[in-house]
């Protein structure tokens, strides 16, 4: 009778034992290999020193050179882009603060 409850005992250690090892090694699996940028990526410190040669147009995104995108920019500020008609300014400001009240008052529906 005595080994019986000398046996559960020693039983249920190896089982808590056994089950914290797989726990412990299951969640250090793979952390190593996560925590690794790919090895084809480009440093960032090699990233700020890159001479930036090539931009996008503000107007519609398209790739442009660096000499393209001067002149671009010369033309903007030589010719400022048109202003809105004053009815559609101020439809755009009172949906903007319909918006506004909105995300403080919810449950108002107007």
């Amino acid at each position: 009778m005595g080994r019986v409850r000398t046996r559960k005992p020693i039983k249920l250690l190896s089982l808590v034992v056994v089950s914290v090892t797989l726990v412990i090694l299951s969640s250090n699996w793979g952390s190593e290999v996560i925590a690794l940028p790919p090895p084809d990526d480009t440093p960032e410190e090699i990233l700020r020193t890159k001479i930036i040669i090539e931009a996008r147009s503000p107007i519609d995104g398209k790739l442009l050179t660096a000499a393209e995108y001067i002149q671009l920019q010369a033309q903007i500020q030589l010719a400022p882009p048109p202003k809105l008609d004053l009815k559609i300014r101020e439809q755009i400001f009172l949906l903007r603060v319909r918006k506004t009240l909105l995300q403080f008052f919810p449950f108002l529906n107007f």
